[in-house]
């Protein structure tokens, strides 16, 4: 007959299980000391558990639960780090760069409408039907060009 050894299976899943609520542990106090954001994906992750592990432990469920609320929602979008972010001149420079763009931009649509208007008011003028019943002919064709497109 054997020797019933099941006590060593039994340590053994013990010991497995403490470790592993150990590593979330650990897991858990790291990213709160470091300010990091807390959520059950994060620490799991972190700690090398499983989700549905995390879930299972009702004090564990209820740690990452406060911290979470406690710290807010997590940002949607990645914080740019501060030397990577514009400065206040650099985004007025920009700005002023945008506004001299807009004004030109302007200056040239509204000179482009008032070539516009000359043209049609030519065209216009060029179909009025003389006494006679014969159309005028068209003034020179270099009147007619609008200008570079």
């Amino acid at each position: 007959m054997r020797a019933d050894n099941s006590q060593h299976v039994v340590d053994a899943a013990r010991q497995r299980a403490a470790a592993t609520r150990s590593r979330a542990v650990a897991a858990l106090r790291r990213m709160d000391a470091a300010g990091q954001p807390v959520s059950f994906d994060a620490v799991a992750r972190e700690a090398r558990v499983s989700r549905s592990w995390l879930y299972a432990q009702p004090d564990l469920r209820t740690e990452i639960s406060r911290l979470r609320e406690r710290r807010g929602p997590a940002p949607t979008t990645p914080q740019v780090p501060a030397q990577q972010r514009a400065s206040e001149t650099s985004l007025l420079r920009r700005l002023e760069a945008a506004t001299a763009r807009n004004r030109q931009l302007e200056a040239e649509v509204r000179e482009l409408r008032e070539q516009l208007a000359r043209v049609l008011g030519q065209q216009r003028a060029d179909a009025v039907v003389t006494p006679a019943g014969e159309k005028r002919k068209a003034r020179s064709s270099a009147a007619k060009v609008i200008g570079p497109c």
